[in-house]
């Protein structure tokens, strides 16, 4: 089942995509979700309201204190162990949660 994607977190979504495009991001999807790779591997995701991120264990861990971020779990019943995904209501910190996203996939 598509989750509703609301106008706003498709606008926030896209200026974070945009913002990444410098550094080699490009657009597509997984599990029929949008998402941003580089060289073919996930940095981020789009699951209905929410931006997803794939992090480190620290960044990670501080991600999960903004309110409302959540363990990433795409409908299957288990997290994926090195996602998360924050609302947005917090979609201020998008770009930061992208950046150190990007460099934890790209190293």
């Amino acid at each position: 089942m598509m989750l509703k994607v609301s106008d706003a977190a498709v606008a926030a979504y896209d200026a974070v995509a945009n913002s990444l495009e410098a550094a080699g991001v490009v657009r597509g999807s997984m599990f029929g979700m949008p998402c941003l790779k580089i060289d073919k591997l996930v940095v981020a995701g789009m699951y209905g309201d929410a931006m997803t991120f794939k992090l480190p264990p620290e960044p990670r861990e501080r991600a999960l204190t903004v309110p409302g971020a959540e363990p990433f779990d795409p409908g299957m019943g288990r997290p994926m162990k090195e996602w998360v995904a924050i609302p947005l209501a917090q979609s201020d910190v998008w770009p930061e949660y992208a950046g150190e996203a990007l460099e934890y996939v790209a190293r």
